[in-house]
């Protein structure tokens, strides 16, 4: 086996760079803003949780199903990197019609087709870790992934933040139209250092199978035979559901609640903040997990997590806002490396692709619960006014509580 050096760890993990960027931008700045171009005030969370719970939906269907296809792939040039560059490639159209878009059910569609797009090339890039990485290094691995994927949702972070606060009501649109270029040229320029640097081994064709295999197939789990992994799918879920409640709906809290000027600014800083705290302990955590084993911290990192989101539900001030942003950070951080190290200990061996996708159905059923929180945010505000954000941010912390606690359903030494 060739040596595996620290260059290689970068090139199997580059593309999460990019592809974190785009949807942290899009989640958290831009799609808020485009969602409130067609809808009132009165509704905007309950839209912003139906267009995203809905693609997030498809993104549950599709990387699995990518995934898998990939796995039983034969191409000369690797089983993984033409699923990643189609997919890729296919999203930069779609995110110009996130611009284009002139009606709320247009963006629909066009958001919908986006998670298509993007989970085509993110199912069968997952399996690069697992398939590459020393079975010693799967940890290091993993936060390498992790410390790249958190960077890169900080890098357009800020820049799409300022651009965007130029942009009002469907007004002034070339700022939106300079986010978006932003966007789409970072995500082509890591697509092509991903095809032409990773060096896969070729791929093997598989039988042939109907079509209703190869649909259904990628669903199905043994859990009987893999009970740990259907312990480790729930506690992941719960994580996720909690984390991206309080990053999809931050910009409207700090809006409605807080009373920010500037609210795109407010929540990028926010979100800074947490990145900072992951990029300090993200690349450690996954190293310390190598030695002494996954779960217990990624246990620690949920009631963290927790205790941070206890932070705002406490004081509802942006100072506390920030003190919760760096918590929470550290939490993600550890939890992001060390859960996916322990994805990457629990998959079946040949089917890497096809389970760590199902590991990632958990993260995007997660963000697509979590979105369903929205109706609940407005309904509880028209009650009382920032009720409806009580609610969400106590929600947040039986999740993140319950998630850390599942984790000792596992069993083994991970």
């Amino acid at each position: 086996m060739e040596k595996f050096g620290r260059f290689d760890y970068i090139k199997i993990t580059l593309l999460g760079f990019a592809i974190t960027a785009m949807w942290q931008a899009l989640h958290t700045i831009i799609l808020p803003l485009r969602v409130a171009d067609f809808v009132g005030d009165a509704d905007k969370n309950t839209y912003l949780g139906i267009l995203t719970f809905a693609g997030l939906l498809l993104a549950m269907v599709a990387q699995p199903i990518a995934g898998a296809l990939s796995d039983r792939s034969g191409f000369r040039w690797g089983r993984r990197r033409p699923y990643i560059l189609l997919g890729c490639l296919l999203c930069l159209p779609l995110l110009a019609g996130i611009g284009f878009a002139s009606s709320f059910t247009m963006l629909f569609a066009i958001y919908g087709l986006l998670q298509l797009a993007s989970n085509t090339a993110q199912g069968p890039y997952q399996a690069f870790i697992p398939e590459l990485a020393p079975p010693g290094k799967r940890g290091t691995a993993a936060g390498v992934k992790s410390f790249l994927e958190i960077a890169g949702g900080a890098a357009m972070l800020y820049p799409v933040a300022l651009l965007l606060d130029n942009y009002n009501g469907g007004e002034e649109a070339i700022w939106l139209w300079g986010a978006l270029t932003l966007l789409g040229g970072l995500l082509l320029a890591m697509t092509a250092a991903t095809v032409l640097l990773v060096k896969e081994r070729p791929g093997v064709a598989a039988p042939r199978q109907s079509l209703l295999a190869s649909v259904f197939r990628p669903f199905r789990v043994d859990l009987r035979s893999h009970r740990s992994f259907a312990w480790f799918l729930a506690s992941r879920l719960l994580f996720f559901m909690a984390f991206t409640t309080i990053q999809q709906f931050a910009l409207n809290f700090a809006t409605d609640v807080i009373g920010v000027e500037n609210p795109a600014q407010a929540t990028a800083k926010f979100l800074i903040i947490a990145v900072a705290g992951m990029l300090l302990v993200v690349y450690p955590a996954g190293q310390v997990s190598d030695r002494l084993g996954r779960k217990p911290i990624a246990a620690a990192s949920g009631l963290l997590a927790a205790a941070g989101v206890a932070v705002i539900f406490i004081s509802h001030s942006y100072t506390a806002m920030l003190v919760a942003a760096g918590m929470l950070g550290v939490a993600v951080g550890a939890f992001n490396s060390t859960n996916w190290a322990l994805a990457t200990d629990l998959v079946a061996r040949g089917e890497e692709a096809r389970y760590l996708g199902l590991a990632n159905m958990a993260t995007a059923g997660g963000a697509a619960l979590a979105r369903l929180i929205g109706p609940v945010i407005d309904f509880f505000n028209r009650t009382g006014p920032g009720l409806g954000y009580q609610v969400m941010l106590a929600v947040s912390i039986v999740y993140f509580v319950a998630g850390a606690l599942l984790l000792y359903k596992i069993k083994g030494h991970h």
